[in-house]
């Protein structure tokens, strides 16, 4: 099991036969989520849009995939001394949830401003959690620590084969089902989902453009796959809070410059847009995360006109009196 690092020559990266076995793993287990399809869309991007919904997956994003895959692939003596995480909320939700459908101790490293529907649900699973300040303490020094201390496995949200591995399966359910496409987005924070994306989309549609969606405060990954090396930044500030990261992955950079055509970003704004798209339109809840790939869509930002679409939706993790601020346009 391999933790986080810089040195290239530690780093074991996934291909897609590892995101076959990763769908091996979890089937049964985690949801094959609906595909879903809406007329005003299409009209909108004067396209064929397919919505891959993973809101709808169990624990409610797609982070349940890469976290159960991990888990399952860890050896006896692993499992005996738990694991160890780091996240905003969806990963630690997905994680706690896994590790406890395995018998195995959670603890999740989360910052003390995460959205306390996730704190919640995390806890719900029988996670420990152990809080941060986001914007003055490093939660990856943070977790490596705990993670010596207890003996610990550390699986990062994205940083890691086996997750990025898992996410990947979301893309090969929706190729399966919809077949060749000439587009694929998908939202990018830690680059996870969009590594293991790529892996299915050029395996299985080799001519499909695949292109990251990230926020605009936060475009560590455009700049990282532009300038061709991971770039950080500042911690970002945006209502995507599953997307608020510093940079990309080591495991999941070298799959994104190779296989990821381009990065593109949205506003805050355009995510608000959309999730009130999702919710009037398309009657389903999408957290500001979950919106990135769709906004960047419906909004122009991808040439998408005349093509077949995948969109994956990441996750619906929203409270609802948050939801109904963000919606009504009051932020606080």
């Amino acid at each position: 099991m391999t933790n986080l690092s810089s040195d290239s020559t530690a780093l074991r990266y996934p291909t897609f036969e590892d995101v076959r076995a990763a769908r091996m793993r979890i089937s049964g287990i985690a949801h094959r989520t609906p595909v879903l399809t809406s007329r005003t869309a299409n009209e909108i991007a004067k396209a064929a849009l397919f919505f891959k919904a993973e809101n709808m997956q169990r624990a409610g994003a797609f982070k349940f995939r890469g976290a159960y895959n991990a888990t399952a692939a860890l050896d006896a003596a692993s499992r005996k001394n738990g694991v160890i995480a780091f996240s905003s909320g969806n990963h630690a939700q997905a994680l706690a949830y896994a590790a406890r459908l395995h018998g195995v101790s959670a603890t999740i490293v989360m910052p003390r401003d995460a959205p306390a529907i996730k704190v919640a649900a995390t806890q719900g699973y029988g996670a420990e959690v152990v809080y941060y300040e986001r914007y003055t303490e490093d939660r990856e020094a943070i977790s490596r620590r705990l993670a010596a201390e207890r003996g610990s496995t550390l699986i990062p949200p994205y940083d890691h084969p086996d997750i990025i591995a898992g996410q990947g399966t979301a893309a090969l359910e929706l190729f399966e089902e919809i077949g060749a496409m000439d587009v694929l987005a998908v939202p990018l924070g830690g680059g996870g989902l969009l590594a293991g994306s790529a892996l299915s989309a050029r395996a299985l549609s080799p001519g499909c453009a695949v292109i990251g969606v990230e926020p605009e405060a936060g475009n560590d990954g455009q700049q990282s796959l532009r300038k061709g090396e991971i770039v950080h930044i500042p911690v970002p500030k945006s209502i995507a809070d599953g997307a608020i990261t510093t940079h990309v992955g080591y495991h999941n950079f070298p799959i994104i410059k190779r296989d990821v055509d381009d990065v593109v970003t949205v506003t805050d704004a355009q995510l608000v847009e959309t999730m009130r798209f999702f919710a009037e339109r398309m009657k389903i809840i999408v957290e500001p995360t979950g919106c990135l790939a769709a906004a960047a869509v419906l909004q122009g930002l991808i040439d998408c006109a005349g093509k077949r679409v995948g969109i994956l939706i990441s996750g619906g993790n929203i409270d609802l009196a948050t939801f109904n601020t963000l919606l009504s346009g009051r932020r606080g």
